[in-house]
């Protein structure tokens, strides 16, 4: 019952995203989605008696193709209910550092889950881009979440790991937060360098929506002390950070504005520089 309910909430939704492209009179152009990855997912949803799927190599295997195979269909059905393309997919990884590192909690509480091999991992997401790409994803962009060290711990996996990780099993680029620092900058402006792009969660929409200027020096800041040039702004793609979901329309409308004319100004900094 609870299945028919949430594919029939689905159905619903996805002709409502239709009727609004439809309505708006011109034809449908990109759409981003955003899915909750396979690492996650296991972190967070239980076996029968209680434990994470995390604690069970076998359950985590057969999560991950489950979800491969979901998200395949539900891109396909994406396409073919709205005509929208290109699509980009983020991929929503907001308990990877703490899988890796070793550090979730059990059901009890006493202790922690043994931590997923990198391996692992990598497999998990290289079998969900590869269904993505085969449904017609042009995009696939892991988000991370925050948690990942610059510089090598005990056992630990570093944002230079993630990011080698990430592009063997095929994502296009990772999602860095605003916040974050000056290691995971650096190892992004690397993929600059290299041709890559950069997505940035440039705005937290749970919190005080900042100014313009203070958005854009947030960004252009950590840009500079890198040392890249002003012209290599054009790599950066802006976006709202987790939660606009659980705001007002108001508020999502705000955000995308703000979003809007911090893109703008940074675009005038590019051409200047």
């Amino acid at each position: 019952m609870d299945h028919r309910r949430a594919v029939s909430a689905l159905a619903s939704d996805l002709g409502v995203l239709a009727d609004v492209i439809g309505a708006s009179g011109t034809e449908a152009g990109p759409l981003k989605l955003q899915l909750r990855g396979p690492l996650s997912l296991a972190a967070t949803v239980s076996l029968h008696h209680g434990e994470k799927i995390l604690s069970d190599a076998g359950a985590r295997r057969d999560l991950a193709e489950s979800l491969a195979d979901g998200a395949a269909g539900h891109l396909r059905d994406l396409r073919r209910v709205t005509g929208a393309g290109p699509l980009a997919v983020v991929i929503e990884e907001p308990e990877a550092a703490a899988i890796l590192e070793g550090t979730i909690p059990t059901a009890s509480g006493y202790r922690t889950l043994r931590a997923m091999p990198r391996h692992e991992a990598t497999g998990h997401w290289a079998a969900l881009v590869h269904g993505l790409r085969d449904a017609g994803a042009e995009t696939v962009v892991l988000s991370p979440g925050p948690g990942f060290p610059s510089a090598p711990t005990a056992g630990g996996t570093t944002w230079g790991d993630l990011v080698g990780d990430a592009l063997a099993a095929g994502f296009d680029t990772l999602m860095l937060g605003a916040g974050a620092d000056m290691g995971a900058w650096e190892r992004m402006a690397e993929l600059v360098d290299e041709g890559g792009q950069l997505w940035l969660e440039a705005i937290d929409p749970l919190g005080v929506l900042p100014g313009v200027n203070a958005t854009v020096e947030r960004i252009h800041r950590p840009f500079r002390m890198i040392g890249m040039p002003d012209a290599q702004l054009g790599a950066l793609t802006l976006l709202p950070a987790p939660g606009l979901e659980q705001t007002t329309p108001e508020t999502v409308r705000r955000v995308l504005h703000r979003l809007t004319q911090t893109a703008d100004a940074l675009g005038q900094l590019r051409v200047g520089g």
